[in-house]
């Protein structure tokens, strides 16, 4: 019971009064941020209390429905006695709020919509909802921190990591790169990875839900997060497809991209390492990429893809049969699959930089990779490189994030996970590079050649350099096998985040429909994205694989990171964001925080984006040709079916929103409802700060 100067009322506030008013219903109930812990001792009638009380806000003004009363000493509890006032003495940190009922009516009965200070709008809870469709408060959750974190890092930490950080590193001034890699993952990479990891923890729902509770009008955010998570699905699972490929032919007597012996080499085939190789010949490895593994060959450009290379397709099949198997029952089954995939790639890449560095000329090769050219640092294409990486690599605006940190429990300590996640994945990028780099020099002192001329960008690099590096070391084949299923774990990694981003926010979308048969909308997702995956495979699929990375996730994942930060800095507001962050961690963000979230990394973002529409130049296809302008056209058409999504909701939200333009504006550009942490409160797992 709660006790205060005008009488007594009943801990379990009713949806409904004596006389059937409906109006207390309408109406929400603050409390302060403070709470840290609920003990066992009163679970279950703080679980009670929970059902009326819909948001966890630390008053703002004296008008706030809930007051605090430090003159009343004690709280009556069934067997239970609270203390004298005093902050330290009360089992839950915060003296005993006092419940206003008069006010509460009242307020109801005049239409008050509630803001108290935090602008979250009430609504009636015995009305449906026909404009959101939230999860279900019994929610699952990891079954370990660890399986956590090791699914962040194995999404975090993927191919891009292997093949272009070092790659990019070396090209943008060597060790000078470190510079603006550092201060673009500080300023910008780093707070927006911890600001999706606690909007997910806290509101506990997927991309579409989350955006359409906290700011209506931008609810076409989670939408775009969707088709682009789509997109990057058609062509990242056909990297990994290529992988399984060379695995596969990994398992032979003699790896078959050594020679020109075969029936798929030209007679411009030549050996890197022979004395007749010259500018107009064409390695094995290189021949055994284009020809055997994705046949360029047969295709003359992105009009005639030709069959499907069945191949590859089975590689490609296989894969999603895996994918499927790990995903369909949820965070339980790909919690456990994550310590083999997500660890598996460094016990891999360590094993391949003691090997590096034991090799002949690994020692010019990472003196290439370190050595700073400090005057690249005056080319604004530096900063933009350092800042693509750092947030194509940390993955913020994938909706993955926001999607696994959903599962965390209430109080788990989502900033240190941050700070956790995001230095490992820097520190990944920058001990593969020693990898790479310690075989390039290698392969340099081989063909006496220059490392430039040894090391391709993109998928040239971990499919012809470092195959044709490992073929000349003793035991190649097992050395060979290591490298792939590094590559393919890496791979893996990153399609079970993808896809669980849409699977997430579907389910919390629709949980009574989707929700309750995840294992079959899993399959339907699985089987969208592996046929969509097809077109990738075919003759000419590497030309469709350059379309889908340009267009279909590039500009327009930056530009969904800044909606994502304007939607909960100015919509929901920063006060807001900052006081649920102080609910779970039990501190509020620092300045440095809430300067990032606001101004710094937005525009850091923008600057990045204007930066590259404005040295937007044509695209080329693999052997330098122009792509036909229809495919052009196909490819913005790509980026506009994501971006729209964010003005065509924000338009119907406007339309079937009742009232004049501006009550219309107010209530879609404000919080709809609070989350519910019934199955949160676990005084077990809470952090330390």
């Amino acid at each position: 019971m709660f006790s205060n100067t005008q009488g007594v009322i009943p801990l379990t506030l009713s949806s409904k009064s004596e006389k059937g008013d409906t109006s207390i219903s309408r109406v929400i109930i603050s409390l302060p941020t403070e709470i840290k812990t609920i003990t066992s001792t009163y679970k279950t009638t703080m679980d009670t209390m929970e059902t009326a009380l819909t948001s966890l806000i630390e008053p703002q003004s004296p008008d706030n429905i809930v007051q605090l009363d430090q003159s009343e000493s004690k709280l009556n509890m069934p067997g239970k006695t609270w203390p004298q006032s005093g902050k330290e003495t009360h089992v839950l940190g915060f003296p005993p709020p006092v419940v206003n009922v008069e006010a509460l009516s009242q307020r109801a009965e005049n239409g008050y919509r509630g803001l108290n200070g935090d602008n979250r709008i009430t609504y009636d809870t015995n009305e449906p909802r026909d404009d959101i469709d939230g999860p279900t408060s019994e929610r699952a959750v990891w079954g370990k921190k660890a399986d956590f974190l090791l699914s962040v890092i194995g999404f975090t930490v993927d191919l891009g990591n292997i093949w272009r950080f070092p790659y990019i590193c070396y090209k943008n001034g060597g060790g000078a790169f470190l510079v603006p890699y550092a201060l673009m993952a500080v300023f910008g990479g780093v707070p927006f990875l911890y600001m999706e990891m606690a909007l997910g923890q806290y509101q506990r729902t997927g991309c579409i839900t989350v955006w359409r509770r906290i700011c209506p009008i931008m609810g076409g955010i989670g939408y775009a997060i969707c088709i682009i998570n789509c997109y990057v699905g058609f062509f990242y699972s056909t990297i990994t497809a290529w992988s399984v490929y060379y695995l596969i032919a990994s398992f032979a007597t003699t790896l078959p991209w050594t020679s020109c012996d075969n029936d798929w080499n030209t007679e411009f085939c030549a050996s890197p390492f022979a004395e007749n190789f010259s500018n107009t010949s064409v390695t094995p490895a290189t021949e055994f990429f284009e020809r055997k593994v994705i046949g360029s060959h047969l295709s003359t450009g992105i009009g005639d893809l030709g069959g499907l290379k069945w191949e590859l397709a089975l590689c490609l099949l296989l894969l999603f049969v895996i994918v499927y198997f790990s995903i369909w029952k949820g965070i339980k089954a790909s919690g456990k699959v994550v310590w083999v995939t997500a660890t598996l790639p460094y016990f891999c890449l360590i094993v391949l930089l003691i090997r590096g560095v034991t090799l002949e000329g690994a020692s010019s090769g990472i003196i290439y990779y370190l050595k700073p050219k400090w005057h690249l640092l005056r080319n604004a294409g530096v900063w933009v490189d350092a800042a693509v990486q750092v947030f194509f690599s940390l993955g913020p605006g994938f909706g993955v994030i926001l999607a696994f940190s959903s599962y965390n429990k209430l109080h788990n300590n989502c900033f240190k996970d941050a700070l956790i996640t995001s230095g490992i994945n820097c520190f990944t990028s920058f001990l593969a590079g020693f990898a790479i780099f310690s075989v390039l020099g290698f392969m340099s002192v081989q063909q006496g050649r220059d490392i430039e001329e040894v090391t391709p960008d993109g998928p040239g690099l971990i499919y012809i350099a470092i195959p044709e590096a490992i073929s000349q070391l003793p035991g190649s084949t097992w050395w060979a096998v290591i490298f792939f299923v590094m590559i393919i774990s890496l791979g893996l990694d990153s399609t079970f985040g993808g896809l669980e981003s849409i699977i997430t926010a579907w389910c919390d979308r629709n949980p009574k429909t989707i929700g309750k048969h995840r294992e079959i909308f899993v399959a339907c997702v699985v089987c969208f994205i592996f046929l969509g995956s097809l077109t990738t495979v075919t003759y000419g699929g590497q030309y469709v694989f350059q379309l889908l990375e340009s267009y279909g996730a590039s500009t327009t994942l930056l530009l969904v990171v800044v909606l994502e930060a304007i939607s909960i800095t100015w919509f929901y507001g920063l006060q807001n964001f900052t006081s649920d962050i102080r609910t779970m961690i039990g501190r509020t963000p620092s300045v440095y925080w809430q300067l990032c979230w606001s101004i710094l990394s937005p525009a850091m973002l923008l600057f990045v984006v204007v930066f590259g529409l404005f040295m937007h130049r044509p695209m080329v296809g693999f052997q330098g040709e122009p792509y036909p302008q229809w495919s052009i056209g196909v490819g913005w058409c790509l980026t506009m079916s994501t971006i729209v999504c964010v003005p065509a909701f924000a338009l119907y939200k406007l339309l079937i929103t009742p009232g004049s333009l501006k009550e219309r504006f107010v209530a879609i550009t404000s919080p709809q409802e609070h989350p519910d942490h019934k199955t949160s409160y676990d005084s077990s797992s809470v952090d330390s700060v």
